[in-house]
């Protein structure tokens, strides 16, 4: 995808723009960690592999960021469990 994640402060979200759809996935924010709460695909990109570009491209922000995930949706989790490579961004519990 050319398209780059980026996190909508002001929505406490990050967003990927796939052609004229919008993917996000909602965010709250603890002194260390990043909880990722809910994970949206427009219904015409599921099945495409939009939702883990999301939240890769937003894992890579959080990484830069010097904070931590916390999988709050199951989403993200599953995410997570397949992609070992990431878990040093997951916050203990």
């Amino acid at each position: 995808m050319a398209a780059q994640v980026r996190d909508n402060k002001d929505r406490s979200r990050f967003e990927l723009d796939v052609g004229s759809e919008l993917a996000f996935a909602n965010y709250r924010l603890t002194p260390s960690a990043v909880i990722i709460t809910h994970t949206e695909t427009p219904r015409a990109l599921r099945g495409r592999g939009v939702a883990s570009e999301l939240i890769k491209g937003a894992l890579d922000l959080i990484r830069r960021d010097g904070r931590k995930v916390i999988a709050g949706c199951g989403f993200v989790a599953d995410y997570l469990d397949k992609h070992p490579e990431d878990a040093d961004l997951v916050a203990s519990a």
